[in-house]
């Protein structure tokens, strides 16, 4: 049964299909979709990279097959269209392929559609817009988007770091550049001065622990020491590198936390989006084309 508390966007996995070199069967994408339609919220057309009209046909191919995919229109693609879907009265259309592009040229076309396409007279949004691969902060807080996404979040987890606010004005700002501080025990940064917890000066140990604990965790505690080959593992043991012939470095997790366990990290990164989604203004609001901070 549908949990009322979590809405389900269902991305067709196109982008990462096509860096993959793999095929999408649309009528298994579509099956897919009706056996679970009861649970998905939201559920995104099967794009085609690289073809606009593939997209449209794939668009059309689900529409007859009773279903209402989120239409797609990519960066590069002719405007013709976006005219289309909106045209066709689409109230939540998504934008694509900016993953590689620059934010530079990103805002110069985002402007465009925003003032041009998708906004009114006065600036407020003539449809829902939802944004693939994007949670660049500049581009964030400069459009009226009603939703993006990203595999960022739990990138920066994996590669054992965490987002860290400002602290501005006696409080946490989620509209300037985050800190990414590399938190795990085992990253190759730590040599590198400012890029790592431990490398932090005092003052910014004491920010990032401030906001570490607020949020309810603790940074953790691990030692290391090399046992020779056949060594079993004990509890509370793993290895800290990968299998190698004679001798290998073992950890021990004294204090669980976030420079030892990537789940830790990944909550709480959901945790920073979470707080960083209630520091934007709430859909809908009026863009206005006007000059672009964060050093654009």
């Amino acid at each position: 049964m549908k949990n009322n508390k979590v809405e389900l966007f269902l991305d067709s996995g196109a982008f990462s299909a096509f860096t993959q070199k793999v095929t999408i069967d649309i009528q298994e994408y579509i099956a897919f979709i009706k056996e679970h339609e009861d649970i998905i919220d939201v559920y995104a057309n099967l794009d085609v990279i690289g073809s606009a009209k593939g997209t449209w046909k794939n668009q059309v191919k689900m529409e007859k097959a009773g279903l209402s995919p989120l239409p797609t229109f990519h960066y590069g693609e002719d405007i013709k269209w976006l005219l289309q879907y909106l045209d066709r009265g689409h109230d939540y259309i998504a934008l694509g392929g900016m993953v590689p592009i620059s934010t530079k040229d990103l805002r110069s076309w985002l402007d465009s559609l925003f003032s041009k396409y998708l906004t009114d007279d006065s600036g407020m949004p003539v449809c829902k817009v939802h944004g693939f691969g994007l949670t660049s902060l500049p581009l964030l807080f400069r459009y009226p988007w009603y939703s993006v996404d990203s595999t960022s979040w739990v990138m920066t987890s994996r590669l054992g770091a965490i987002q860290v606010p400002r602290w501005k004005g006696n409080k946490w700002i989620f509209d300037e550049m985050t800190w990414k501080i590399s938190v795990s025990n085992k990253s190759p940064s730590q040599k590198e001065a400012g890029k790592h917890f431990t490398t932090l000066t005092i003052k910014e140990k004491e920010l990032v622990l401030r906001y570490i604990e607020e949020k309810g965790y603790e940074m953790g505690k691990s030692s290391f020491r090399t046992e020779k080959e056949g060594y079993e593992l004990q509890e509370n043991e793993r290895w800290a590198e990968k299998q190698t012939k004679g001798p290998r470095e073992v950890e021990k997790i004294e204090e669980r936390g976030l420079c030892n366990d990537y789940k830790l990290r990944d909550e709480i990164s959901v945790l920073y989006y979470l707080d960083l989604e209630k520091s934007i203004q709430s859909w809908p609001w009026p863009f206005l084309i006007q000059p672009s901070g964060f050093g654009l």
